[in-house]
């Protein structure tokens, strides 16, 4: 079976890999992020998640048995991607434009081998309920928005601003575990490897 190894620093992609039981080792390669002139979201997205896949493979000294998945995600409101906040009068501002309205949660998918290259992107629509200036400042101070595309978890603190998702939950976290577990499938890397074994007890209770 192919080795995996997840191109990203990011805590939850690793425990949404963890939950359907697929082994991976974890590398990071650092890619230019910046988007390209006149790009859209949905294009950006996929071309980041493909190009962390790729650096993450070119930075395997062998890669024979090697799968590499790459992901990114990006919060678009209005046709524009909304960041990682760079000082608390953005994220106030971003919070303040987010309340009240649906916007959508873009994440792209990637899988890299030495022989191919597939992608998805799968998009959600996520929408907050009004939120007052003081519940706003108060989810600042808590540190949660600091280092998030959005300016918000919905794993976190900020799943009391959501009154609506369509769409996959996983994807809007950072990794799309449907459309992921579908792309594992077509190079033979199984989910729900090393589940306990529960037969014993479950035979046991007739």
């Amino acid at each position: 079976m192919a080795t995996l190894y997840l191109a990203s620093g990011s805590s939850r992609r690793r425990e949404l890999l963890r939950q359907i039981a697929v082994p991976f080792l974890t590398l990071i390669a650092p890619i230019d992020e910046n988007a390209l002139p006149g790009e859209s979201p949905v294009a950006y997205v996929e071309r980041l998640a493909r190009a962390k896949g790729q650096a993450g493979l070119a930075a395997l000294a062998d890669t024979r048995d090697a799968v590499v998945l790459g992901a990114d995600t990006a919060v678009v409101l209005d046709g524009q991607m909304l960041g990682k906040p760079a000082d608390r009068d953005e994220a106030l501002a971003t919070l303040s434009a987010l309340s009240g309205r649906s916007h959508e949660v873009l994440t792209a998918v990637a899988l890299v081998s030495s022989q191919r290259v597939v992608s998805r992107v799968v998009t959600s629509q996520v929408t907050f309920r009004p939120l007052s200036q003081a519940e706003i400042e108060a989810y600042w101070a808590s540190g949660e928005p600091q280092d998030k595309a959005g300016c918000y978890g919905i794993q976190g603190l900020a799943a009391v601003f959501v009154s609506q998702l369509h769409g996959s939950y996983s994807a809007v976290v950072g990794l799309p575990l449907c459309e992921t577990a579908a792309l594992l499938a077509e190079f033979a890397i199984p989910c729900w490897q090393s589940l306990p074994d529960h037969s014993q007890e479950v035979a046991g209770r007739g």
